[in-house]
């Protein structure tokens, strides 16, 4: 099993990727879309531009996939953008298709988890107020 890996300037298909790990033998299928809030605390946001390094957030994209596999046993898809997006886009997506849905929880919120710790992407958020860059992708 490989991970399903993506960094794109297109929009996201959440369902196709859901549709990508499926599997007769595997029960529980956990689909998370992180998307573009209206505001980050008090500040209102209107757009987002995320940039990456995209030959390393690739391969660390897929070494969070393999370890995911290893660990849980599962089929995994996880896919980010880039570019400039707008509320309401969706931003990130991970899945997790495992035996069960304990497993299948677990394994979609790890994949998430480590996005944001450690790939080299980067959001800058933008506002009537200015810009600011983001801790996290």
């Amino acid at each position: 099993m490989e991970p399903i890996v993506c960094l794109t300037a297109e929009p996201l298909d959440p369902e196709g990727l859901r549709r990508a790990v499926e599997s007769k033998t595997l029960g529980g299928v956990v689909v998370f879309c992180g998307e573009v809030r209206s505001e980050t605390g008090a500040r209102t946001t209107s757009h987002l531009e995320y940039e990456a390094y995209p030959e390393m957030a690739l391969a660390q994209m897929k070494a969070i996939g393999d370890e995911a596999i290893g660990r849980w046993h599962a089929q995994v898809a996880l896919a980010h953008r880039i570019g400039t997006l707008k509320p309401g886009e969706i931003a990130v997506v991970t899945v997790a298709a495992c035996v069960h849905r304990t497993e299948a929880f677990e394994c979609c919120r790890f994949l998430i988890d480590r996005i944001k710790a450690d790939v080299p992407i980067w959001k800058k958020e933008i506002g009537p107020d200015g810009a600011e860059w983001a801790d996290g992708s």
